[in-house]
């Protein structure tokens, strides 16, 4: 796949890291490639559902930034992208050090984007899956800011 923004990595780092939730979250990309990426939300007592056991909501949200993120950036420079459709499988409990969601575009296109994601409760170097996403994504061409009147 070839993205259609030079920048795109930065862009997308710099835009997702910049939404609230994934500050709360703690997320951090530790690869992005064009139509790939691999993000990591570490544990989080705060976000536990009992001692030592993520909470369906990081699970979901950690699959959730990373298929958006994946379909992300394949976009041109000045498009944005959101979830319209998902579902989420949770298979396994997500009792680990961290979450590490690695999400891929299955179909893209201009308007829509079909993307997935795993995600992997990570303990002692070990990966167990935890969670599988099938996300359809809206492309959107941000607005231009109009020039002010002097």
């Amino acid at each position: 796949m070839t993205p259609a923004n030079e920048h795109y990595a930065r862009d997308l780092q710099a835009l997702v890291l910049s939404m609230p939730a994934a500050q709360t979250l703690q997320l951090r990309f530790t690869r992005i490639a064009p139509g790939e990426v691999e993000l990591t939300l570490p544990y989080q007592e705060s976000l536990s559902f009992r001692p030592g056991q993520l909470q369906a909501t990081p699970i979901f949200a950690a699959a959730d930034f990373a298929a958006m993120a994946a379909a992300g950036s394949l976009l041109p420079a000045g498009w944005v992208n959101a979830t319209i459709d998902c579902t989420l499988k949770i298979v396994g409990p997500a009792n680990g050090s961290s979450l590490v969601a690695r999400g891929s575009v299955l179909k893209a296109a201009k308007l829509l984007t079909v993307a997935q994601a795993q995600v992997y409760a990570c303990r002692d170097g070990q990966e167990t899956l935890c969670a599988t996403m099938l996300a359809t994504a809206r492309n959107m061409e941000l607005p231009q800011a109009q020039p002010r009147a002097a």
